[in-house]
């Protein structure tokens, strides 16, 4: 009897964790299944560079598209005093920005959304600060053009928007000595129309 427990127990509690483990891949890959960029922490001096070129402005409102740990948000908040949503598709992300939110006490002025970027209505954005790869930055336009009012300003840190036109540029100095551009985009003056 024993011998039968352990013969038949034993497949069915492997074929359990087998299912326990495919419901949280797919709870986990979910949310990357949108995901246009890799997590990678901008510098200070590059966060402190992107929102000089941005100009802003008391009570504007900034947001992040793919906010990660939130560094963007909390400097806009803490220096500039503007309102900031920072928008990130991975829950882990976003629930450390939270964290790093509260304990810098600015939950009035910020935001964090878990959730697609690519899915939001960014029309309350007077600033938009990104860092994502170049076909991230193709494959966002068209919602950048639909979404954002006239005078809304968009950084790009490192790679430009296509069929864009900076109204300013701006070199950062990165590690070992490399350069990176912030570039400043406003609507609608930087959308080259065909």
């Amino acid at each position: 009897m024993r011998c039968r427990v352990l013969r038949f127990g034993i497949p069915v509690s492997t074929l359990l964790l087998c299912f326990a483990f495919a419901g949280y891949g797919q709870t986990r890959l979910s949310d990357y299944k949108n995901n246009l960029a890799p997590n990678v922490r901008s510098p200070q001096h590059a966060v402190d560079r992107m929102l000089e070129i941005a100009r802003l402005k008391p009570g504007e409102t900034l947001y992040d598209l793919g906010c990660g740990e939130g560094q963007i948000l909390i400097t806009a908040a803490q220096r500039y005093k503007v309102k900031a949503v920072g928008i990130e598709i991975s829950r882990d992300l976003a629930e450390t920005a939270s964290e790093k939110v509260r304990k810098a006490k600015l939950q009035s002025q910020v935001t964090i959304v878990h959730g697609d970027f690519m899915q939001t209505d960014l029309s309350k954005a007077d600033v938009v600060t990104l860092y994502l790869a170049p076909l991230a930055n193709e494959s966002l336009r068209p919602n950048l053009e639909r979404y954002l009012r006239p005078h809304t300003r968009v950084v790009s840190y490192d790679y430009p928007i296509p069929e864009w036109k900076p109204i300013d540029t701006s070199e950062s100095q990165g590690r070992s000595g490399a350069v990176h551009t912030v570039y400043l985009y406003e609507v609608p003056d930087s959308i080259v129309k065909k």
